[in-house]
């Protein structure tokens, strides 16, 4: 792998990896979907290609939890509002310069680590000033295969380095 290709994907969960709407019942949050196809992205063709899937989301979900230890993502921190905090700690643990991370996200807590990396993307439905900011904007919705749009953009981004 070229010293400037892609070796982490950082994303969001609400709105990114699920169309963003949160179903809450009167005890809390009852369900969140994921499209299947960035699943595959993630758990099949992420590894095959050395890429790290991270996960930096500014709400906390046991959902979440649920799905990133179905798709053997390791790097999950929830909670953090303050994104790009996290994302030095995981660039750090993984000896990754901004030149290595791609990051996608749908919204305006997404633009400080947006602006922290080399490549970045964002679900058609994003909002305005996040498609503003962009290296590429996906031709799907969040939670409609956004994420695995980007990830073979990414293979194909790693291929011409």
């Amino acid at each position: 792998m070229k010293q400037d290709a892609i070796k982490l994907l950082v994303m969001d969960v609400d709105g990114t990896l699920t169309d963003g709407k949160i179903n809450m019942g009167q005890d809390g949050e009852l369900f969140k979907s994921f499209n299947i196809r960035d699943g595959y992205g993630i758990n099949e063709m992420l590894p095959a290609h050395n890429i790290v899937p991270a996960i930096i989301t500014g709400r906390t979900s046991h959902i979440v939890e649920n799905r990133a230890r179905e798709l053997h993502i390791t790097e999950l921190h929830q909670g953090k509002h303050d994104k790009l905090d996290t994302l030095k700690a995981i660039m750090k643990k993984y000896d990754c310069q901004p030149c290595n991370v791609a990051y996608i996200g749908d919204d305006i807590l997404d633009i400080v680590c947006m602006k922290n990396c080399g490549l970045t993307a964002c679900p058609a439905d994003a909002c305005r000033q996040v498609k503003e900011l962009v290296s590429y904007i996906c031709s799907a919705n969040g939670g409609d295969g956004a994420v695995r749009e980007f990830i073979e953009y990414i293979i194909e981004y790693n291929q011409c380095r």
